[in-house]
C-alpha cells in the first residue's frame, strides 16, 4: 500500500477514539463503525508501525509504552489540523487552546500580570498555563511554547528571544541585622547560601576576586524547587540567594531586599527565550499571536 493510500489522520483519529473511550465497542459506536471495523483498522495500523501499541485481552485493555507516545503525539496532531482548518476558514484569527510552559519567576512576575491583557486582546484563545522550572518536553506535554532561561542547546525547536537579565546576590535587612553585611567572597563563605533542588540548577555562584573568577559553591539550610519560593525564602530573612535581576528589582527599589558584592559580581547575564515547534513551517495563529505579545511586552531588568 502505497502511502498516499493511507489516512493517517483517519487512523489517529480511530486510535484516539480507543483510547478516549476505554476500547473497541464504546469507539465503534462513538465513531458508527463496528467494532470488527476498529479492531482491523487498529491491528493494521500496529502492522505498519511494528509496533504493539495495545495489550488487549477479554477484561483487560491497556496501552504499552509506544501505545502512549503514539496516542499522545495523535491527539496533537489532529489537534494541530483542525486548528490550522479553523484557521483558514477564519481568515487566521488567533483562537483555540494556547498551551504555555514557564518558569515561575517569569510566570509571577510578567505573565500572570500581563495575561488580561493578552486574552482581551484575543478573547477567542483560552490559556493553559503551567509554572515549573524545570525543563519540558514540548511533544510530550503538549505544549505550545515554553519560556526558557540560559543558553539554549541545539534541538528542533525554534526560539524568539525575549532578552537578557543579569544577577544579583541578594538578602533581607532582617538577616544582615542578624548575619552583617558580606565584605568580600571569603565573608560570603560564612553566610547562609541558598539554592534551587533539581538537577539543572546552577550549584555554585560565579564572583570575581583580585580580577580572577572563582566558583562559591551553594551551601545553605535549604533549598526549594523554583525560583519564587526561593525569593520568598530570602524575603523572609533565612539567607542569600543569587536570583535573576528582574525577578528582585521590585524589591530592591522598595528596600525589602539589598543587593551585596556587586563590585565582584562578574557581570555574566541568561539570556530568556521563548521556544516553540514549527514543523514544516506551520505556525498557529494562536502561538504567533503570543510570541508577537512578548515580544512586544516583556522588558527585562539588566
Amino acid at each position: 500500500m502505497s502511502l498516499r493510500e493511507i489516512n493517517r489522520s483517519g487512523e489517529m483519529e480511530v486510535f484516539a477514539q480507543v483510547v478516549d473511550r476505554g476500547g473497541f465497542s464504546a469507539a465503534a459506536r462513538s465513531l458508527r463503525m463496528t467494532p470488527s471495523a476498529v479492531s482491523k483498522l487498529v491491528a493494521r495500523l500496529e502492522h505498519r508501525l511494528g509496533a504493539r501499541l495495545i495489550n488487549r485481552s477479554t477484561r483487560r485493555f491497556q496501552l504499552t509504552p509506544e501505545g502512549t507516545l503514539f496516542y499522545e503525539r495523535s491527539v496533537r496532531i489532529l489537534a494541530d489540523l483542525g486548528e490550522a482548518e479553523r484557521g483558514v476558514a477564519a481568515n487566521e484569527t488567533p483562537s483555540g487552546r494556547l498551551r504555555i510552559n514557564a518558569n515561575v519567576p517569569f510566570g509571577v512576575h510578567f505573565l500572570l500580570p500581563s495575561l488580561p491583557k493578552f486574552l482581551e486582546r484575543y478573547p477567542d484563545i483560552t490559556v493553559d498555563l503551567t509554572l515549573i522550572d524545570t525543563t519540558v518536553d514540548l511533544i510530550a506535554e503538549r505544549t505550545d511554547v515554553a519560556i526558557r532561561t540560559g543558553r539554549l542547546k541545539s534541538s528542533s525547536l525554534l526560539a524568539r528571544k525575549l532578552g537578557e537579565t543579569r544577577r544579583v546576590i541578594v538578602g533581607a535587612p532582617s538577616y544582615f541585622t542578624r548575619h552583617g553585611m558580606p565584605k568580600s567572597p571569603a565573608e560570603l563563605e560564612r553566610h547562609n547560601r541558598l539554592g534551587l533542588g533539581f538537577v539543572r540548577s546552577v550549584d555554585v555562584w560565579p564572583l570575581v576576586r583580585n580580577g580572577k573568577r572563582i566558583d562559591l559553591p551553594v551551601a545553605g539550610n535549604a533549598q526549594v524547587s523554583n525560583g519564587e519560593a526561593l525569593r520568598q525564602l530570602v524575603l523572609n530573612g533565612l539567607g542569600l540567594a543569587r536570583l535573576a535581576r528582574y525577578e528582585v528589582a521590585a524589591d530592591i527599589k522598595a528596600g525589602r531586599l539589598i543587593p551585596v558584592l556587586e563590585s565582584c559580581n562578574p557581570g555574566d547575564t541568561d539570556p530568556l527565550h521563548a521556544v516553540f515547534l514549527g514543523q514544516g513551517g506551520y505556525l498557529p495563529a494562536r502561538v504567533r499571536a503570543f510570541l508577537d505579545y512578548l515580544v512586544e511586552t516583556v522588558r527585562l531588568a539588566e
